[in-house]
Parts: C-alpha cells; sequence; structure tokens
C-alpha cells in the first residue's frame, strides 16, 4: 500500500508531545477489527498518536496504541440523541468526553452519525453564535483547491439566517485549511439566475447579497451555483441545507464508485497483447485522477460549529479510509482551525 511503513517498530515513533485521536472503535460497518486496522497504520504510516475507545476484550491486537475503556456500543439504526443520554459508556460518547477533558485532540467516528454528531454537541458544545453545526465536505476540483459544501446532513432542515452562518463557518475553514485567501461563496440551487429555488434559498441569498458579512470574513458571494457546478470550481465554499447536501454528496459518491469500477473492469478485460499494453498505459494515466477524484483520501467530513474537533467517516470505510480520516483530524486540531471558525462566529457576530 502506497505511503504504508512496514516497520512495526515505527509505532514507537508516534509523536507524544501532543494529545492523541480519540477514535470510536466501535462504531462502523466493520467495527472493531477494521477501525483498529486503519489506527495501526495511521500510527504506523502517519506518526499519529491515537486513543482507541471501546470495549478491550473485543479490539483484538491493537499494537501499541493506548485503549479507553468503553463497554457500550450506539448501534448503526440506533435513535441517536437517546442513544447518547442512556448509553454514557458507549464509546462515541467516551471519544467526545476524552476530548472535553483534554486527553485527546479531537474525536473521529465512522458509526452513527446523528450519535457522533449528539455526542458532540452534548458533550463538547457549540461555538458561542453558531445555532447549528454543519457537517463541511471537500469536494476534488481538478487542478485546483477543493470546494467544501456544507451542510451535507447535520440540519434536513433550515433557516436562512443559518446558510449565513455556514458561510462565516466554511470560509474560516476553507482559508485555513485549503489556503484560500478569498474564499468565493455560492449557494447550491436550482439555477444560476436570481431568483431561483425554494423560499428558504431565495431569502438566504437575500441574506448572502448583502456585502456587510462577506467583507468581514473577507469574502466573495458569488451568488447561485447549481449542482454540475460543484466539482468545476466556480466558487471555494458552497452552502446549502443538510438534506441537499447530502443527497449531493451520496449521489456523486455512487456515481464515482460506478465510473471507477466500470473504467478497471474495461481495463482488466484486455484481450489481445496489444490491447493488454494499451489498457496498462491507460490505467497508469488513470490512477492519479481517479486518486484525485476518490473522496477516501480524505477520509472523513469535519462538524463544524462546535468547541472540539468532531470527523465522522463513512460507515463502511475501508482500513485506509480510516488512516485517512486519522491523519486528517490529527491536522485540523493541530492547525487550530475551531481558532478561526470561532473567531468567524463569535467576534463577527
Amino acid at each position: 500500500m502506497a505511503g504504508e511503513n512496514s516497520d512495526s517498530s515505527a509505532t514507537a515513533d508516534v509523536t507524544s508531545d501532543r494529545p492523541p485521536v480519540a477514535v470510536d472503535a466501535m462504531g462502523g460497518d466493520h467495527a472493531p477489527e477494521v477501525v483498529v486496522e486503519g489506527a495501526r497504520l495511521a500510527a504506523e504510516r502517519d506518526h499519529v498518536p491515537i486513543l482507541l475507545v471501546g470495549d478491550p476484550d473485543r479490539l483484538g491486537d491493537v499494537g501499541d496504541l493506548q485503549v479507553l475503556a468503553a463497554s457500550e456500543v450506539v448501534a448503526m439504526d440506533a435513535d441517536p440523541a437517546v442513544s447518547v443520554r442512556r448509553l454514557k459508556d458507549s464509546s462515541i460518547v467516551r471519544a467526545a468526553e476524552a476530548v472535553r477533558d483534554g486527553q485527546a485532540s479531537s474525536v473521529l467516528s465512522a458509526g452513527n452519525t446523528g450519535a457522533a454528531m449528539a455526542a458532540s454537541l452534548l458533550r463538547l458544545g457549540r461555538i458561542k453564535g453558531v445555532s447549528r453545526p454543519a457537517i463541511a465536505v471537500p469536494f476534488p476540483v481538478l487542478d485546483s483547491t477543493p470546494t467544501t459544501l456544507l451542510d451535507c446532513g447535520a440540519n434536513p432542515d433550515c433557516q436562512p439566517e443559518w446558510l449565513v452562518q455556514f458561510a462565516r463557518m466554511g470560509t474560516a475553514y476553507a482559508r485555513h485549511r485549503f489556503s484560500i485567501d478569498r474564499p468565493r461563496v455560492g449557494v447550491l440551487t436550482i439555477g444560476e439566475e436570481a431568483g431561483k429555488g425554494n423560499a428558504m434559498v431565495k431569502a438566504a441569498c437575500a441574506l448572502l447579497e448583502e456585502p456587510e458579512w462577506a467583507d468581514q470574513c473577507n469574502a466573495d458571494y458569488v451568488g447561485n451555483v447549481e449542482g454540475g457546478d460543484l466539482m468545476a470550481g466556480v466558487a471555494d465554499v458552497i452552502v446549502c441545507d443538510g438534506f441537499t447536501g447530502n443527497v449531493t454528496l451520496k449521489s456523486l459518491e455512487g456515481f464515482y464508485d460506478i465510473f471507477s469500477n466500470s473504467i478497471s473492469q474495461a481495463v482488466d478485460r484486455g484481450g489481445s497483447k496489444a490491447g493488454n499494453n494499451s489498457a496498462a498505459v491507460v490505467a497508469e494515466e488513470l490512477a492519479p485522477i481517479f486518486h484525485h477524484f476518490n473522496a477516501k483520501a480524505t477520509g472523513a467530513a469535519m462538524l463544524l460549529g462546535t468547541r472540539g474537533v468532531t470527523l465522522i467517516s463513512h460507515g463502511s470505510s475501508s482500513a485506509t479510509t480510516i488512516a485517512n480520516a486519522i491523519r486528517t483530524a490529527d491536522e485540523m486540531a493541530r492547525t487550530d482551525v475551531l481558532g478561526r471558525i470561532r473567531e468567524a462566529v463569535e467576534i463577527l457576530g
């Protein structure tokens, strides 16, 4: 595996002078085995300090990784808010508490998304001035910096004012993470012409057209953005309600999987010697492009608006995806992206 360190002693080199990433070892479709495998990979390959949170009797071989015992698990189909309140010794609750108590720098979960958000809200709290947190997902743009879409699922129903807060948080996130000096902000809707969209979108656009917030955030509002523009580089931050964002995210993930598998099958079929040689050349040329557009390279989405770094990964994540998500969580904590978001919301009002 590219970038993997095969030296098992590398774990001992993990930086110990910063808090670890608290990893919900029991969360996900293939937990805990795949999560533990991904955590060990992140420790060996990226030298990330890690705190595995879960049932020690079920974790298997964790190598040199630290373990925080948690006896309960929030099921993938469980009610998030009820489960977080009742299962106080669940792995996701204990992981969030580890961040709250300074034992960890950030929390990562591939388990129940709603439970991860609820645990972050109840145990870490919201940044002052944030009405609702939002899930921010970076979408790749060829030969450019990613476009950040939010909200991607935290708030199916939104108020217009929340989209302005999403714009503030997304601008701070994009500037700090992707070094975009003056992010361009758009609203995802059904047409690029002014006045397109439902009542909530129209009201949000009217608020975003006011120049004050953009001047304060050092951003440029570019107006309406259509779905086809998401990865075209027309905006650096795109805001929408969580229902629209989640449908968009899962539609593009599904298309990527179908398209990449179809291309792989076509290349593998080969045929003649000449065909096989051509297939090898095509595969070599396409590999960097497929990697660039592969969501698993980042591994997780960040929940913006809570007083702690919380990352949420897909339930079916592979060990490599988990490792990449852990690396992202560590990076977000080390670079203090929360501080920039707090400034954008608290200071700007």
